[in-house]
């Protein structure tokens, strides 16, 4: 931490310097959403959609024709009732005329006034304008203006008739259910055959900039030049499924494809995809529209959705991201987590979670206030970490122990909590040690605080010790000032004094060590049931004992260090902390080792037992290196003075959604991957790691290969992994 301060100094006083391997923070395009549900089912079938040229957004769904009002985000219906029904296609002419294809005939609406066009008859599948003259087509024929008659022909093409648009020649394609027309004044040519097009199912049209040919169905989307058929994109090529129901080109150039899988777009290198509830009231996505702004107004199966745009900067996502945390994600006694919603994604019916990790996610929220306040000096930054650490610190005096420290706490009249008090027969206790015999019998689980204001819950894992001691270490050596480094070194010493005491175990208050809780040299190299623990519970236990020893300057911990080092073998222990055994590997274990690492890193200066941990920690990244994981490579650079990974870890930060809700995302029916049980045995994920926009919001303790993940809207993340990353940048220099 010395040197990486220096360094700050040096930045900050010698601003006009480049440090290498920064990445400024300069403005980028955030997208977020927006939902325009309609009131009714059927209204919300929305079958096509149009922004005409004042930005006004027209919806034609399964009931009618709607126009959005904006001010008061409600949708007002256009037609008279009798003409109400189902809306086929939307089409602005030259003359801003809004061109209404619907279940009775035609209609076009000007300045507001709605007329029905008296001579088109039956159900119309699509308008457009070809040499300034409207042309439709449905079932009973074909209708166009020649002068001032209207012309009716019969229609020579598959009466499935979905998207036709000019050729700029004079002539139109026409996609239909039976394939591909292109009408010409030479006649009408049909590409419907394998060597033609993918598929002669064909739903939508749209030109590129380069004035190609998108034609998109059953399939994929075959590309013409010239009506030739240069290339095809399908899932191999980064299409989510091959039922494509529209193409269109957005202002900046980028074509986007709705699937019934949601809408993907493609950049000319790369395809991404907006699916899950995150991004689309339904991912069955029928038509897509642009207004002036660029924001994508998209008809789906379930509503109207936009993909609206806005330029930021990080640290305004941090400012975006700190305030929702704010709003609903600190509760008494200052504790930092999850919340839940009575209704998915509903933030107005918002209630506090207790959760088994409310003490190590709080600690991490307080390693990151910590960072803020290093590169900031803002003295809010450090008067939250300072609540932070009060509500910690509770957690142990709550349980009037020498140094026990409690899972969590919540107020005594609280109904709702995970892992209430139960009882546990003979017969269920004996199938539960039979599966897991390191399970501990706890049937009071919650116990009341002296005052009975609290009840608070004991069971603590060593993930949680993990967590706090992390938390202390950042907040000593960074926030904590005068009698507040006292108070942390006090309560630092305290924990692993009775760690130390127990055996290098964590003791309950009946005197057994929780199912976690063990870093004992009997159960970790001795115990076959601990082995999947051995090297990272090692690491913890010195990672503690090296925190003791900076903060008191008492030889004992010391003692103790090289005890547990060199006595019982946590040197080997730790050479290869993090496991490459396929059953044992855990995401959880990443973030442990992370949490653990800093400590040794900073504190340890024996070169030779430095040695070891720096290539235990070259092990740890050389494993995780390709999961996207921001802060492990802030992290990982700040220890080493690399600079991997720091482009990638910009765009990390810049593509995770602005919304934290966990909303249920599955990959696993998607065609451009395919599911397998790679990196871990325990669950299904995708073969090429997708972006942090198309997979579910997470902290750095989750699998990001995951491929079904989300509780379907019913909870949100506070953002404190975020945060913490992004300060971590900072503080090592790596964000400008």
């Amino acid at each position: 931490m010395k040197n990486i301060l220096y360094i700050i100094v040096f930045i900050v006083t010698y601003s006009a310097t480049i440090v290498v391997g920064q990445v400024k923070d300069i403005p980028f395009t955030q997208e977020y959403h927006k939902p325009f549900p309609l009131e009714t089912n059927e209204q919300n079938d929305v079958k096509a959609i149009i922004v005409d040229n004042s930005d006004d957004v027209w919806a034609g769904t399964k009931a009618g024709l709607f126009k959005l009002n904006r001010s008061a985000k409600v949708w007002e219906t256009i037609l008279e009732e009798e003409n109400q029904g189902p809306i086929n296609d939307l089409f602005i002419d030259s003359n801003s005329s809004l061109w209404v294809a619907a279940w009775n005939g035609l209609f076009v609406i000007q300045n507001m006034k709605t007329s029905k066009i008296p001579e088109v008859i039956g159900p119309i599948g699509v308008v457009s304008e070809i040499n300034n003259s409207i042309i439709a087509m449905g079932p009973e024929g074909i209708w166009y203006n020649e002068g001032q008659n209207l012309i009716k022909e019969k229609i020579p093409y598959s009466k499935a008739v979905r998207k036709l648009i000019p050729d700029n020649n004079g002539g139109y394609y026409l996609a239909t259910g039976k394939g591909l027309f292109h009408k010409t004044s030479d006649g009408i040519k049909l590409f419907q055959k394998e060597d033609e097009i993918l598929t002669d199912n064909v739903s939508g049209l749209a030109y590129t900039d380069d004035e190609e040919l998108w034609v998109g169905g059953l399939g994929g989307i075959s590309v013409y030049k010239n009506d030739k058929w240069v290339k095809t994109y399908t899932p191999k090529d980064g299409l989510p499924t091959v039922w494509i129901k529209c193409v269109k080109k957005a202002p900046d150039g980028v074509m986007w494809v709705g699937t019934s899988l949601g809408a993907t777009r493609f950049d000319r290198e790369t395809w991404s995809l907006r699916h899950s509830r995150r991004w689309l009231l339904s991912d069955d996505v029928r038509d897509i529209a642009f207004d002036s702004k660029g924001n994508a107004w998209i008809a789906t199966a379930k509503g109207v959705s936009a993909i609206m745009k806005r330029q930021m900067t990080l640290k305004q996502k941090f400012d975006y991201y700190y305030g929702i945390l704010k709003r609903r994600h600190v509760r008494p006694p200052y504790l930092v987590e999850k919340c839940g919603f009575t209704s998915p994604g509903d933030t107005t019916t918002w209630f506090p979670r207790d959760d088994d990790n409310d003490g190590q996610y709080t600690s991490m929220y307080l390693a990151m206030e910590s960072y803020r306040y290093a590169v900031t000096k803002n003295p809010e930054a450090k008067a939250n970490a300072g609540k932070a650490f009060n509500a910690l610190q509770f957690l142990q005096t709550v349980t009037e122990t020498d140094g026990f420290v409690a899972r969590t706490v919540v107020p005594s009249d609280w109904k709702r909590m995970a892992d209430a008090n139960r009882t546990i027969t003979d017969r269920e206790w004996a199938e539960k040690i039979l599966e897991e015999p390191r399970e501990t019998r706890i049937e009071k689980m919650w116990l009341p605080s002296k005052d009975g204001k609290w009840l608070w819950k004991r069971g603590t894992s060593s993930d949680e010790i993990n967590g706090h001691m992390y938390g202390y270490f950042i907040y000593y050596e960074l926030a904590a000032e005068g009698k507040e480094k006292e108070r942390v070194k006090d309560h630092i010493l305290r924990i692993v004094d009775y760690i130390i005491e127990g055996g290098y175990n964590l003791i309950d208050i009946d005197g057994k060590h929780t199912k976690w809780g063990v870093w004992a040299p009997e159960y970790l190299n001795d115990d076959p049931d601990w082995a999947i623990e051995r090297g990272i519970n090692s690491l913890e236990i010195l990672s503690y004992l090296k925190l003791a020893y900076h903060v008191s300057g008492d030889k004992k911990y010391q003692e103790e260090f090289y005890k547990l080092y060199n006595d019982h073998h946590y040197r080997d222990n730790i050479t290869h902390a993090k496991s490459t055994i396929k059953s044992w590997i855990t995401f959880i274990d990443d973030e442990l080792l992370a949490l653990a690492y800093p400590v040794l890193v900073e504190y340890e200066d024996d070169p030779e037992v430095k040695k070891v941990i720096m290539k235990s920690v070259d092990q740890w990244y050389d494993v995780l290196k390709n999961d996207d994981n921001t802060y492990f490579n802030y992290l990982y650079n700040g220890f080493t003075g690399k600079e991997l990974n720091l482009e990638r870890s910009m765009f990390i930060l810049q593509d995770n959604p602005l919304d934290l809700i966990s909303w249920r995302i599955d990959n696993s029916k998607r065609e451009d991957l395919h599911v397998t049980r790679k990196p871990i045995l325990e669950e299904l994920q995708t073969s090429r790691l997708v972006p942090p926009s198309e997979r579910a919001v997470m902290r750095w303790d989750r699998n990001p290969w995951q491929a079904v993940t989300g509780d379907g809207g019913y909870s949100e993340r506070d953002g404190a992994a975020w945060m913490l990353a992004y300060w971590v940048g900072r503080y090592y220099g790596f964000i400008e």
